[in-house]
């Protein structure tokens, strides 16, 4: 009869060594718009907006920063398992409600500080050290994608079909990029690493043309490990977190520094140039007529922009470059399709 042998163990310290971080209790951060829990060597980090299918503000980058900042320096922690609240959305990317009045609508080089909260909350994520888990419980978009690139693995909620009106079938559950739909680019993460994940002509179909993609093609894909029952997500992830857990931790983060080595190139090179990118963008009318008809339920007709610059529009200014002055008090750069000054009411003269 063979005998049982006892397990190597590390044995707890009878002093603790000097250190310099010192992680918190889970239950002692007052976040609101995240969830933050750790058990047994397992931190989840929950997207807590429901309502919004669980979109993001500015204000949820800064908290998950914060989370995943946590768990880089609790050497309790082994896996992160990122998931969103309820079972309809995992996470819909930013609030186009937010970019639009805020942003869009408001002043356009905030986007540049907008975006320096996103590098660092997907920084944090990715610089943990620790093996992450994406839970995809409910449809993922935008955004919410770049998250699941972000993390190691992914598994995800098979779909239901529902019948649409005209016979087609829709899944409930899908993978979906809308960047250039809502008059964006998705270069927080999508332009960099679909093509390192699923290949460059699947990136481009992907971003190109912005379709959703139901689980089974996802997993076929490339872009998910698992996809298995809503029931069985969280037993599932569970399973895989522990498996995650069965590795050594010096031994995970560097194997992670080495397989990350492309991605943290393009992200690392690219980032800035996409800042930029996009600040720009967001004070064009693209994502003025994506953005603000995305909030306000307003169909857009998208071909519009390219009839109307065939007969001599610009596309990037609403009403035309700056080209006349005002006869009667002066003022300048008065956009071309204005008749009459902003600044006085005068009727303009124009030749």
């Amino acid at each position: 009869m063979a005998t049982k042998r006892e397990p190597m163990q590390y044995p707890i310290p009878k002093r603790k060594a000097p250190g310099l971080f010192v992680h918190k209790d889970a239950s002692e951060f007052g976040f609101q718009f995240i969830k933050y829990e750790k058990n047994d060597g397992i931190a989840k980090v929950t997207i807590n907006r429901p309502e919004v299918y669980n979109s993001y503000n500015l204000k949820t980058l800064m908290e998950m920063t914060e989370a995943f900042d946590d768990c880089a320096c609790d050497d309790r922690v082994g896996v992160i398992v990122l998931r969103g609240e309820g079972d309809v959305a995992f996470c819909t990317g930013g609030d186009v409600k937010e970019y639009a009045e805020m942003i869009v609508q408001g002043k356009s080089q905030d986007m540049w500080h907008w975006m320096n909260w996103f590098v660092r909350a997907h920084d944090a994520l990715r610089n943990t050290g620790k093996t992450s888990i994406a839970a995809l419980n409910g449809i993922v978009v935008g955004g919410g994608n770049e998250w699941n690139l972000s993390c190691d693995v992914a598994i995800m909620a098979d779909t239901e079909w529902k019948e649409k009106k005209d016979g087609t079938k829709v899944p409930t559950r899908y993978i979906k990029q809308v960047g250039a739909t809502v008059g964006s680019v998705a270069a927080g993460g999508a332009t960099q690493n679909l093509p390192l994940v699923v290949g460059m002509r699947r990136a481009k179909e992907i971003l190109l043309f912005n379709r959703p993609m139901p689980p089974q093609q996802c997993k076929e894909w490339g872009l998910v490990n698992e996809v298995v029952p809503y029931d069985e997500l969280d037993s599932t992830v569970e399973k895989w977190a522990k498996d995650a857990l069965r590795q050594f931790p010096g031994s995970i983060r560097s194997t992670r520094e080495q397989l990350n080595f492309f991605s943290n190139m393009v992200w690392g090179t690219s980032m800035g140039f996409a800042k930029d990118t996009l600040i720009r963008n967001m004070g064009g009318i693209e994502s003025y007529f994506g953005m603000v008809g995305f909030a306000k339920k307003r169909p857009v007709d998208y071909d519009s922009i390219r009839r109307a610059a065939a007969e001599g529009a610009d596309m990037e200014l609403l009403f035309g470059p700056y080209v006349h002055t005002c006869g009667e008090c002066g003022l300048e750069g008065i956009p071309l399709e204005f008749d009459f000054c902003g600044g006085c009411g005068a009727k303009l003269e124009i030749e």
